[in-house]
């Protein structure tokens, strides 16, 4: 039996061969790597002359190994998709040692759902291709992807087809992740108008925090997190939820603020977020779950407002990395999206019980003051005659002042997690919350505009038309200031400033006009007995909460 004979395959021009044939004789067998059938067995010596590199075949450096050192697995397949040749990182990805060759490609791959890979459309030209991703059976997702060669297989000019294979489970995993969370952005505070206009705010916030620990075990598959919440006024982190924290860690008071607030201070302080690789070598980690030796921290943003912090946490060092970071703030925003929609909610509601509040106010004003001035006007006659008389009366204006003070009076509710339904947007003028304030007009125009302004700031108001009813008021009742207009029925500006000055020489004093001109020289004349401050008709809704807040906050002068 003659020895097989080494074989020497030579890439370059064909007329290379004849000459090498005649140099080696017939114990080895040349052949050139234009005609050589594949699949091929691997030649003893490689012969590459200075031909150009469009004469080598690409087969040829398939047959040699060369595509061994590939990321992804090369597979030539005929047109039944039988495999004449693979490479090792083919056999890598399907878990075997054995040579895959001879072998359909349903039989190597072997898909778990049962997917038949022949209806795979094998692209007829050179520019085609196809692709499918494949679960096996190990429950990795391989990546197919279906080529035609542009070198012939054989003799019969038929072109291979090619076909790569690539590990793609990790990116299935993230696309699966990602998939979750656009679900999960449309179902979380996703409420139907029943329940919008039947749910307390509380109710919705705990709907919505259970939503969230649910879909942040589920989807994101951590066990140990929390979120906070910004104070846009105090800056505070007030807690929302927590799962798998330690209990001192989760009542801990946080601020926004750079330094001394861990982790999730300096998140909210400079909107960005923060990778904590070791918590016992980071300079701004404070404790949170016990066993905790990497932590990750997102805030929650609405475009450019923090509205909190999104905090996980694991045992193991070096546990998070850019794809935790990047899912961690995708499913912030879905978070930060909701909670700013319980807020919008919440202002909604606020907003419409305040123009109710309003509407209220309005219409019991007047009433108000005819029924206090005249229980006033009774009161006064009176006084030393019938105690019992008195104290019915006195009763009576109590209770209307009592009621005339709640009307309209709109509070922002808070829960226990300290996220807080927003109030109509005023302007803050904590000084005049709570103020008694007395308006002297004949125009019930200008007394019902001082109700509605001075009230929605918090202001008692409680308005007359003359003078002599204001000082009826004034003896009774206690103001922090009093706002009169200079032409009254029965006395003019200067006039009713000094019967003010003489019941209570402490009250300050605001003057009020339409004209130009001042006939009566009143504005003069108390401005040289101390008056302080005169609105002139029409005047700016804040030049009146200005002066009034002025005139409240100045302490009187002595002497």
């Amino acid at each position: 039996m003659a020895a097989m004979r080494e074989r020497m395959l030579v890439m370059g021009r064909p007329e290379t061969v004849p000459r090498l044939q005649k140099l080696t004789g017939e114990d080895i067998e040349v052949v050139s790597a234009g005609i050589a059938q594949l699949p091929d067995p691997a030649a003893d010596y490689m012969v590459v002359d200075r031909s150009t590199p469009q004469l080598m075949s690409d087969m040829q450096f398939c047959a040699m190994g060369l595509f061994d050192a590939l990321p992804d697995g090369v597979v030539l397949l005929n047109d039944s998709y039988m495999i004449l040749w693979h490479n090792q990182k083919f056999r890598s990805l399907l878990k075997t040692d054995e040579s895959l060759i001879g072998r359909s490609l349903q039989d190597a791959i072997r898909p778990a759902d049962g997917t038949d890979l022949t209806r795979i459309a094998a692209p007829e030209s050179v520019d085609g291709a196809a692709s499918l991703n494949v679960k096996c059976e190990d429950r990795t997702v391989l990546g197919l992807r279906l080529a035609r060669t542009a070198i012939p297989l054989g003799t019969d000019h038929r072109r291979a087809l090619i076909l790569t294979v690539r590990d793609v489970t990790q990116q299935m995993m993230s696309k699966q992740k990602q998939d979750a969370i656009y679900r999960a952005g449309l179902e979380m505070g996703n409420l139907s108008p029943d329940e919008v206009t039947a749910m307390t705010h509380e109710e919705r916030i705990a709907l919505l925090k259970d939503q969230i620990l649910q879909l942040t075990q589920e989807v994101l598959g951590y066990d140990t997190f929390e979120i906070r919440l910004l104070n846009s006024e105090s800056h505070e982190l007030m807690p929302l939820l927590e799962f798998g924290m330690d209990p001192e860690a989760a009542s801990r008071r946080l601020f926004a603020a750079e330094s001394g607030n861990g982790v999730t201070g300096f998140v909210a302080f400079s909107k960005k977020s923060y990778l904590c690789a070791d918590t016992k070598n980071d300079r701004l980690y404070l404790c949170g779950a016990t066993d905790a030796r990497s932590s990750l921290t997102v805030p929650l943003m609405i475009r450019d407002t923090v509205l909190g912090t999104f905090n996980v946490e694991s045992p193991g060092t070096l546990s998070f990395d850019q794809k935790d970071l990047d899912f961690l703030t995708l499913f912030g925003r879905v978070v930060a999206s909701s909670l700013n929609q319980l807020q919008l909610l919440a202002a909604e509601k606020v907003t419409a019980a305040t123009e109710n509040s309003d509407r209220l106010r309005r219409s019991v004003a007047g009433p108000s003051d005819e029924i206090l001035n005249a229980a006033t006007w009774i009161l006064e006659r009176y006084i030393g005659h019938d105690p019992d008389v008195c104290e019915r009366l006195h009763l009576i204006t109590d209770r209307i002042r009592r009621i005339s003070a709640s009307v309209g009076s709109v509070k922002p509710s808070e829960n226990s997690s300290g996220l807080v339904a927003p109030t109509v947007t005023r302007p803050p003028r904590k000084a005049l919350q709570g103020k008694r304030v007395l308006v002297v007009d004949q125009d019930a125009t200008a007394r019902e505009e001082a109700h509605n302004l001075l009230g929605q700031m918090g202001c008692e108001v409680e308005a007359v038309q003359t003078a002599k009813e204001a000082c009826a008021m004034l003896r009774n009742y206690h103001y922090d200031v009093v706002l009169t207009d200079i032409r009254l029925s029965d006395a003019n500006g200067y006039e009713c400033f000094r019967k003010v000055r003489e019941i209570n020489g402490q009250v300050p004093i605001i003057m009020m006009t339409a004209f130009g001109w001042d006939a009566s020289h009143s504005i003069v004349k108390a401005r040289q007995e101390g008056l302080k401050a005169v609105l002139y008709k029409p005047f700016r809704r804040a030049q009146m909460l200005d002066e009034v807040e002025k005139a409240v906050t100045t302490p009187p002068a002595i002497g």
